[in-house]
C-alpha cells in the first residue's frame, strides 16, 4: 500500500472514531429523554444519607443526556442493606436507577461475608468525605471516652452493616467498653429521637456533616456530648474530640480499624448497578461529577449548610482495591472485631 494509501486510512480511522462519539452521546440523549431516573436511598426520611440523596435529585437531571427527572425513593432496611442488596440483584439494568447507601456497606462483603461484591458495582463517586462522631445526651452519665470504658450504656443501633452498629461494636470488642446495643432504628434521625427521649444514652456513627447540617442547634447549647471521632483523620471543626485512630495500640490493632473506617473516605458514595451499559455508565459518571459543580446545586447545598468535597469513582475503586488487598488474617480479626 501506497503512502498516499496508508495516510487515507488514517484519515478514515479519525474521522469514523469522532462520528461514532456524538451518536453514542445522542443514543443516550435518547434512551433517558422523557425517561425517570429512581435515586434508591438506603435509610428512612430526615437523616443525612436522605438529605444528601434530594439534594442531589433536585439537580442531577440536568447534567445527564438527555435531562431525565430524578426521583428519590426510601428503601430503608437492616442498616441499608436492603438497598444495597435492591440494587446489586433486582434492580433494573439499564442505567434508570441509582442509589446511596452507608460507606461501611462496601467493606461489609469482607468483613461480614455480605452476599455481594462491592467492586461490581457502577460507581459514581461520592458527595464527600466524612468523618463519624458518637453522641450522647446531655442527661446521660457519659460524657468522655473514658466514661465509656468505666459506665454501662445503651447506644442506637439501625442495622450490623450500619455505622451507629459497626462503631458501637468497635468500642465494645477493641477497647472494652461497657456498651449494650439496642439496634433496629430505621435511620439516624429515628435512633437520635430515642436518645431525645431517653431510650438510649446515645448514638455512635453520625457524620460530622450531619451534625452541622440538623443538629449544630445541640452542640451549641450543649444539648449533647462527643466522646469520640471515628475516622482516618481528625475533623478539624472538633480538635479536642479524641479520634478512634490515635487511641489504638499497635501496627495490628491500626491495620484492623484501618479497613474498619476506609468507608470513611466516601462519606456519601452514589452507585448504578452492576452491568448497565457502558455509554450510560459513563455518562451517570461525568453527570454526577458535573452536579458536585453546580452553582445552583453548591448554592442549595451551602443552604443547607451540606459539605460537597467530592471523591470521584476512579477514587473510590482505587481505595477498594487497596482494601480487597488486606492480608486475610488483619480482615479476620477486623471481622472479630465489629461482631456483635
Amino acid at each position: 500500500m501506497t503512502k498516499h494509501g496508508i495516510l487515507a486510512l488514517g484519515l478514515c480511522a479519525i474521522c469514523l472514531a469522532a462520528s461514532l462519539r456524538p451518536a453514542r452521546a445522542q443514543g443516550v440523549a435518547d434512551f433517558y429523554r422523557g425517561r425517570t431516573v429512581t435515586v434508591v436511598i438506603g435509610f428512612s426520611v430526615g437523616g443525612g444519607y436522605d438529605l444528601y440523596a434530594r439534594l442531589l435529585a433536585r439537580h442531577l437531571g440536568r447534567h445527564i443526556p438527555g435531562e431525565p427527572n430524578v426521583v428519590p425513593q426510601n428503601r430503608e432496611g437492616a442498616g441499608s442493606e436492603r438497598a444495597v442488596l435492591y440494587l446489586y440483584n433486582a434492580a433494573p439494568k439499564d442505567g434508570t436507577v441509582i442509589g446511596t447507601f452507608s460507606r461501611s456497606m462496601a467493606v461489609a462483603p469482607l468483613l461480614d461475608k455480605a452476599p455481594f461484591d462491592a467492586t461490581r458495582f457502577s460507581w459514581l463517586g461520592s458527595i464527600s468525605r466524612d468523618v463519624s462522631v458518637c453522641m450522647t445526651w446531655h442527661t446521660s452519665p457519659i460524657k468522655t471516652f473514658d466514661d465509656m470504658l468505666a459506665k454501662p450504656f445503651t447506644m442506637g443501633g439501625l442495622g450490623k452493616e450500619a455505622d451507629p452498629d459497626i462503631f458501637a461494636m468497635v468500642l465494645r470488642n477493641v477497647f472494652g467498653a461497657k456498651l449494650k446495643l439496642v439496634s433496629g432504628y430505621p435511620g439516624t434521625n429515628d435512633a437520635t429521637l430515642a436518645m431525645e427521649r431517653g431510650e438510649v444514652n446515645g448514638v455512635c456513627g453520625i457524620s460530622w456533616s450531619t451534625v452541622k447540617a440538623r443538629h449544630m442547634d445541640w452542640i451549641k447549647a450543649s444539648t449533647v456530648n462527643l466522646p469520640v471521632q471515628f475516622g482516618l483523620s481528625r475533623e478539624a471543626d472538633i480538635p479536642d474530640v479524641p479520634a478512634v485512630i490515635d487511641l489504638v495500640k499497635g501496627d495490628e490493632q491500626t491495620r484492623m480499624v484501618r479497613v474498619i473506617l476506609a468507608g470513611q473516605a466516601m462519606a456519601r458514595p452514589y452507585v448504578a448497578p452492576p452491568g448497565i451499559p457502558a455509554d450510560r455508565r459513563d455518562a451517570l459518571v461525568a453527570g454526577f461529577a458535573a452536579t458536585l459543580k453546580d452553582p445552583a446545586f453548591l448554592a442549595d447545598a451551602q443552604k443547607l449548610q451540606v459539605d460537597v468535597e467530592p471523591v470521584t469513582a476512579a477514587e473510590i475503586e482505587t481505595l477498594l482495591a487497596e482494601v480487597y488487598a488486606t492480608p486475610k488474617d488483619i480482615i479476620a480479626k477486623a471481622a472479630k472485631a465489629i461482631a456483635n
